[in-house]
């Protein structure tokens, strides 16, 4: 028996999520069936981040337990000939079999991208949540600082979340705005301003349930000037979601990738 791990890359959009839901097609139900039939047995995957309905993914992380010979680095070339196109598994490789992707550490990077203009653009639809309101990207980068190392998050986590802690540790929150520095707030500029992309990048040892498109939403705030940076720490120390922002649709949010320490994946031939 070995275990197999898999990167994958998906558009979330019709997708209910990663996990198996009873309201309709999750990505991991699609992947274990084009497994099943490839390999002709029973295979169940086990991913490392179970993304939300709408979330997409450049590389989530699965592993898998299977008897096949098949080489391990030419499972996902036969694997992406059995998947639809808004699901491709950019690489596979055999790990330890003790290797789990949830319970290993590792370091989480999430995108979150926001198109900021006084028109939505189609063709961004699908992957940006469209603020009509010019931000303060400025104000929003103050705020993101006080979030930035270990810290309780339970502000910034949906209700009825199963874990056993809300600390986490964010190595770093960068926001990028594409097309200039950031944008006029004047009174003047709220109806013709330049459109701007928007880009809120997370890293961090592991993220809470929604914690992301949370902590998006509340700096949205700040950028609307409906909160001054330095309150982002009063909704920090105050524990209470309910202090916090509201929850960034799950268009705008993509898991970047999830690295490992290869020692804790190789298995020992290797």
């Amino acid at each position: 028996m070995r275990r197999i791990m898999l990167k994958i890359a998906y558009d979330g959009t019709d997708y209910v999520g990663w996990q198996m839901q009873p309201n309709g097609t999750a990505v991991e139900q699609v992947i274990n069936k084009a497994l099943s039939e490839l390999l002709k047995e029973d295979i169940i995957i086990a991913g490392a981040s179970r993304t939300d309905s709408g979330v997409h993914a450049e590389g989530n992380v699965a592993v898998f337990d299977t008897e096949t010979r098949i080489p391990a680095d030419k499972i996902c070339f036969a694997l992406n000939q059995r998947l639809p196109k808004d699901i491709v598994c950019l690489s596979s490789c055999e790990v330890k079999p003790d290797f789990h992707p949830r319970h290993a550490d590792c370091i989480k990077t999430y995108e979150y991208s926001i198109y900021n203009a006084v028109h939505p653009d189609p063709l961004k639809r699908r992957y940006s949540y469209f603020v009509y309101v010019p931000l303060d990207v400025e104000a929003m980068r103050k705020a993101a600082e006080y979030l930035k190392g270990e810290h309780d998050f339970a502000s910034f986590c949906s209700a009825h979340a199963q874990v056993k802690t809300t600390v986490r540790n964010i190595y770093s929150l960068d926001i990028i705005c594409e097309n200039s520095e950031a944008n006029d707030t004047g009174e003047n500029s709220r109806r013709t301003y330049d459109a701007h992309d928007i880009k809120i990048r997370i890293s961090g040892n592991g993220f809470l349930y929604n914690m992301v498109r949370i902590i998006v939403g509340t700096l949205c705030k700040v950028g609307y000037h409906f909160y001054p940076p330095e309150h982002v720490k009063e909704i920090l120390n105050s524990r209470d979601r309910k202090a916090a922002g509201p929850k960034a649709p799950a268009e705008g949010l993509k898991l970047v990738s999830i690295s490992y320490n290869p020692e804790d994946m190789m298995p020992e031939s290797e």
